[in-house]
């Protein structure tokens, strides 16, 4: 131990900056992203429409989640306004969701003229629980989301049982919980419809960027439809089927996802052993609580 702080003019203990997730010095970003990059540079085509990168990135994500149908779309608040435009509620739902979270996950509730109500949270997660859900039910509840935040899922069980009991949608704003596991199932496979998003600072990025999840067919088949201005391309007619928005994404984070996506297994492993050996160093310093985690979760930090 110095007798002075660095700051104060002692001897530094690191001389090199930290890794940072704002750039690659914390991030595993190489050839292979920079290869599919060029490919699809090289084709001219980057509009997910005339290109295969996108389809391709969602096919291998949806199989990587084991779900039917995955969604791509241009950043993690658009996969969540995706979810909730799938659900066709109507103006005046109410769609209950957590008190800590990113504006992202509130944008999209809004912006289909539903009303957000907030219920707390469990103090030592972050994230809500069946029990602060159930104070704030009302006969307007259409919908459940709660957020996996900081990569600590949500005790979905008992959410569920809740949902399934007063017949409510539950979408799972996975946004920063890539990889992240509930009881044996991966989080963003248990509710309804779920987003995740691909921003700079999440596990896996291509800068910004967003997936929609489903194993319900019908609101998959209404997720795409909302991400591409609800317009029926396969059916060779221009009339737009409902107000949809483009949120496309292009074939550039397709790419770059693909490339991510292989890589995921990897970052997440490396991010495990690191929150791991933090919560080792601080778990016994008065005053500093890690991350609590449920019985059977694992934390995608």
């Amino acid at each position: 131990m110095a007798e002075k702080l660095a700051i104060h003019g002692g001897t530094k203990v690191r001389e090199e900056r930290f890794p940072s997730v704002g750039d690659a010095s914390g991030r595993m970003i190489g050839d292979e992203e920079k290869a599919l990059v060029m490919e699809v540079l090289d084709s001219g085509a980057l509009n997910r429409n005339n290109g295969t990168k996108v389809k391709d990135f969602e096919q291998r994500f949806a199989s990587w989640y084991g779900v039917k149908d995955a969604v791509a779309s241009s950043s993690g608040t658009s996969a969540l306004h995706i979810a909730v435009g799938a659900l066709d509620l109507e103006p005046g739902d109410e769609v209950i969701t957590s008190t800590i979270t990113d504006m992202g996950s509130v944008i999209g509730i809004l912006a289909q003229n539903l009303v957000p109500i907030f219920a707390d949270v469990d103090v030592r997660t972050g994230c809500i629980t069946a029990e602060t859900i159930e104070r704030v039910l009302s006969p307007r509840t259409r919908a459940i989301m709660p957020v996996h935040l900081f990569g600590q899922p949500s005790d979905m069980d008992p959410i569920m049982k809740l949902a399934k009991k007063h017949d409510l949608f539950v979408i799972e704003d996975a946004s920063q919980a890539h990889g992240a596991v509930y009881k044996g199932r991966k989080v963003g496979t248990i509710g309804d419809v779920n987003a995740f998003s691909f921003q700079q600072s999440k596990q896996m990025t291509t800068g910004d960027g967003g997936m929609t999840i489903s194993d319900n067919e019908k609101l998959a088949d209404r997720a795409r439809l909302f991400m591409d201005k609800a317009w029926p391309r396969t059916s060779g007619s221009r009339g737009h089927a409902f107000l949809g928005f483009n949120y496309r994404m292009t074939e550039l984070q397709g790419a770059v996802g693909i490339a991510q996506l292989g890589k995921l297994d990897e970052i997440l492993r490396r991010r495990r052993a690191t929150g791991d050996r933090l919560t080792g160093a601080i778990r016994d310093i008065p005053g500093i609580k890690p991350p609590f985690h449920y019985d059977d979760v694992t934390h995608s930090y």
